[in-house]
């Protein structure tokens, strides 16, 4: 008899700083490594789709980042993003995965950039779905206020949080209402995929997110804009900028961000938000499949 192998991922985890990080291994280890990283109060499995055809020629791992999914979270709060870069080099360096190639959606695209930047030696391709981080304009308006203005709003904003109870759900189905609310191009289908593996049961029966509240907040010291254009222009690897016409975030080669790159084109969707790799997943998997 013949038994067919497990279609899922299995479950790892790695130390970075103490805590213990769970990473998805979608097995096929003889094949070029490929990381998939999630994007901020996600999780790794939000890949899943983008990960059952991209297994077949990658040895996929993809990462909870810390305070997220099933990843510890930070006793002390840090979720910065000096903090991730190291989770993230850490990965890399403890696998033996360089070198790598990433595709990374938000919060994990802006890690990405900037560990690459750093290591250019150890990516070879680079995948950010609107990873660059705010609009320059945003940029812009956040330096008119003083250090002090920063600092003051970051103590309150984690003081909050510090106070802040996670919201329970009664049913996985009104947490999953929830997700549908925040990307109107999901189906039924994908919302209650992501809410299962998303969510976790609290001891009274009901549901919250498993992400910890403070990776709500932001630090308020960070590269400035010349320093990140810098490390933008150090990454030596070939980068693909994905971007969606209906999302928040604006199109690198029209605002300029692109230019500070030495090999980087933009790809831009039709019909499709800040989640790109769900709201148009095969043609997604096929730009991505020409680019790797």
């Amino acid at each position: 008899m013949t038994i067919d192998p497990p279609i899922g991922p299995t479950s790892q985890s790695f130390i970075s700083q103490r805590l213990r990080l769970h990473y998805a291994d979608w097995g096929n280890p003889d094949a070029p490594h490929l990381i998939l990283l999630h994007g901020g109060r996600d999780h790794c499995r939000n890949w899943d789709w983008v990960a059952q055809d991209l297994r077949r020629d990658y040895h996929i791992i993809a990462p909870d980042l810390r305070g997220h999914g099933d990843s510890a979270y930070s006793p002390s709060g840090d979720y910065s993003m000096n903090a991730f870069v190291y989770d993230l080099a850490q990965l890399i360096h403890q696998q033996k995965l360089a070198p790598v190639r990433i595709v990374a959606h938000s919060l994990g695209g802006s890690i990405s950039i900037r560990y690459t930047g750093a290591f250019p030696e150890t990516v070879s391709k680079l995948v950010a779905i609107e990873g660059l981080g705010p609009p320059p304009a945003m940029l812009r308006q956040r330096a008119q206020r003083s250090a002090a203005e920063r600092l003051r709003h970051w103590v309150a904003d984690t003081r909050t949080l510090a106070g802040r109870i996670p919201r329970r759900y009664a049913t996985v189905e009104e947490a999953c209402a929830r997700m549908q609310g925040e990307n109107k191009h999901l189906t039924p289908e994908q919302a209650r995929y992501l809410t299962v593996h998303g969510a976790m049961q609290n001891e009274d029966g009901s549901y919250s997110w498993k992400f910890d509240n403070y990776v709500r907040s932001f630090t308020p010291a960070d590269f400035t804009a010349d320093e990140m254009q810098s490390l933008w222009g150090n990454i030596a690897c070939p980068v693909l900028l994905v971007n969606g016409k209906e999302s928040w975030a604006s199109n690198p080669a029209r605002d300029g961000q692109a230019a500070f790159f030495k090999d980087a084109r933009v790809a831009e969707f039709d019909d499709a938000g800040h989640w790109v790799h769900h709201d148009q997943l095969d043609a997604f998997i096929a730009e991505v499949r020409a680019f790797l």
